[in-house]
């Protein structure tokens, strides 16, 4: 465990050296800012804006930070010929695996907490500005304690992106595997459709086909809840408990499959 955590240590640090993921926060700060000058433009459909905008930069950059990273876990240190002296180290490849994984999950939660700060920052301060006549008109309060619900699972989903991104790694260039991950991404929120696809065919093999890929590519539908936090609909604990153990049922299945292409990686 101690091994793992050295590797998981030094990919943060690695991550926070890097201007990739310190550009995109920075970048969510100041869209979050001008997403309040934005909103001044609608009159009365300022707060839903805000709100809109802040969850769905929270959610693409740190889309871009789980895959821009994570495709380059395992083949930056093949490229670098690093990897021979890692692996020479009392460090098996599955430790390997899971530190780097680890690594990167903790520069995304410091990166989306980093986001959420500035999120709630401007939440506060729209808050505070407000007359209360605006404020009695709002259908949700400002720094509603719901979006830290969808928050939470947003960060799931880029985990589950994040263990796409590490299994693509162990065996195919990072040019692929950024291509593979984002294509899966967006079929991911798409996946309820396959399950009634064979209501509209008539063809029984691609029926089976589009069941079978309902069932292996992930389902990240139920992780977007921005609708339902920014217009005050409520969340079942039920759905976000099931949610969120879909997500690590399904990170761990990645990781295991991702564990076992790199342990028969052949490197000379």
């Amino acid at each position: 465990m101690r091994t793992i955590a050295r590797v998981a240590s030094a990919v943060f640090r690695e991550s926070v050296r890097d201007r990739v993921p310190l550009s995109i926060v920075a970048f969510a700060v100041v869209l979050m800012a001008a997403s309040y000058l934005i909103s001044q433009l609608t009159a009365g459909q300022d707060l839903k804006i805000i709100k809109d905008l802040g969850l769905a930069a929270i959610t693409v950059l740190g889309l871009f930070i789980a895959i821009f990273i994570g495709i380059g876990l395992v083949s930056k240190e093949v490229e670098r010929r690093s990897i021979y002296s890692l692996l020479s180290k009392p460090l098996s490849r599955d430790q390997f695996i899971l530190g780097k994984f680890l690594g990167l999950v903790t520069t995304l939660a410091v990166n989306v907490a980093a986001m959420t700060l500035a999120y709630y920052a401007v939440l506060f301060y729209m808050n505070a500005t407000a007359s209360v006549s605006t404020r009695a008109g709002w259908q949700t309060p400002a720094a509603d304690p719901r979006l830290l619900v969808a928050v939470l699972l947003v960060f799931a989903e880029l985990l589950v992106v994040t263990a796409v991104a590490m299994f693509f790694s162990t065996f195919s260039t990072p040019l692929p595997s950024a291509f593979l991950t984002l294509c899966l991404w967006i079929a991911g929120h798409f996946n309820a459709d396959l399950r009634t696809f064979e209501t509209v065919i008539d063809s029984a093999p691609v029926a089976w086909l589009a069941r079978v890929l309902y069932y292996v590519l992930p389902n990240l539908a139920p992780f977007d809840v921005k609708a339902e936090a920014v217009y005050g609909i409520a969340i079942t604990p039920a759905h976000v408990g099931f949610t969120l153990l879909y997500a690590v049922v399904y990170i761990g299945v990645l990781l295991m499959a991702a564990m076992a292409i790199f342990r028969r990686r052949d490197f000379k």
